[in-house]
């Protein structure tokens, strides 16, 4: 029975450390389709709710994670990138903002360089239409 045990328990582990990590990954896209959201709700109305900085910035500092707000570990090496466009090309009140929070996600980083587990980029994005003209914030990363 031992002989049993120890050739299941890594398939059992390998399958609890995925479900873990999924889990992350799922709470990671949720967040920043929130983000994106809310970002996209401050620039359809020109505000920035941060005491200083750009609005990306402000809506970065918003993530419920240390991970998606400055990176810098083995899953999330860098920040999560708040970016803002008018897809339409002009700023009019009316015209659409749409907004993308993006981060690299590594896979099980402790497996990464044994099984060459790839890197997924997870993204959420919100579009809504300009309700005052832009001048507290600027399209870009």
């Amino acid at each position: 029975m031992l002989v049993e045990f120890a050739l299941v328990l890594p398939v059992l582990l390998l399958l609890l450390f995925g479900i873990f990590e999924f889990g992350r990954v799922f709470n990671y896209w949720i967040d920043q389709t929130h983000l994106a959201n809310v970002a996209a709700r401050w620039a359809a109305v020109d505000r920035n709710p941060g005491p200083e900085g750009t609005l990306q910035e402000s809506v970065r500092l918003q993530a419920n994670t240390e991970e998606l707000r400055s990176g810098g570990t083995t899953s999330v090496p860098e920040p999560a990138e708040v970016c803002i466009v008018f897809p339409d090309g002009s700023a009019d009140v009316g015209d659409p903002v749409e907004v993308t929070v993006s981060v690299d996600f590594n896979w099980m980083p402790f497996l990464g360089d044994q099984i060459d587990v790839t890197t997924t980029t997870l993204t959420g994005a919100a579009t809504m239409r300009l309700e005052q003209t832009p001048s507290e914030y600027a399209a870009g990363c």
